[in-house]
């Protein structure tokens, strides 16, 4: 396999997700734990408006597959999800890349748990939202404030350990998510063969 690169580094050793057109990677300076990047292996992309059809294709499945991951593996309550998209968005790098940051509600920096509804009500799930936005400002101010002077990079070792960490989950993960879907193929398949025999229907 060649080298990986993010921007003008390899990071080939921090990869523990690749994908046709993209990767995903521990981060040098994770703002919690869980905090990773999603990049397309195309060094000359920017931007997202840079991403070809196909490429943007896999950038979205690969940011969802990582981000219902992610959520999973480190019990997120909730998730940020960002893509900073030109220098004066604060994008630090040249290279396009969406951040994946787990958030629980006592991490200081996020929102209480969200309440589970018993029934879909989505004009109260608004409602929740957006309290939970303004108890989270009233409470902790402006988003993410750490100052990037005050987080630390991380050793290679401590990055490959996550690494291999999280591409043996991933891969029990993916596992199980196609489990799933052969066994509701074969349910669905007997619910059909059922029906096609039925007489009353």
């Amino acid at each position: 396999m060649s080298e990986i690169y993010f921007y003008k580094w390899v990071v080939t050793s921090q990869v523990f997700f690749r994908s046709k057109y993209c990767y995903a990677l521990v981060n040098v300076r994770p703002l919690v734990p869980g905090h990773v990047l999603v990049v397309p292996l195309r060094t000359s992309v920017l931007r997202l408006a840079d991403l070809s059809w196909e490429e943007s294709t896999d950038y979205m499945n690969t940011i969802q597959l990582i981000h219902k991951f992610i959520q999973q593996t480190y019990k997120a309550d909730a998730l940020n999800i960002a893509i900073q998209d030109g220098p004066e968005s604060g994008q630090s790098v040249p290279h396009l890349h969406t951040h994946i940051i787990p958030r629980h509600k006592d991490d200081g920096w996020g929102d209480s748990i969200y309440k589970a509804l018993e029934q879909s009500d989505l004009e109260e799930e608004y409602k929740e939202f957006f309290a939970r936005k303004k108890a989270y400002r009233d409470h902790h101010g402006a988003e993410l404030e750490q100052k990037d002077a005050d987080r630390v990079d991380r050793s290679a070792e401590d990055m490959a350990q996550e690494t291999e960490s999280l591409r043996r989950q991933l891969s029990a993960y993916i596992a199980d998510i196609d489990r799933q879907r052969r066994e509701d193929a074969v349910a669905t398949h007997f619910d059909f063969e059922r029906v096609l025999h039925d007489k009353s229907y």
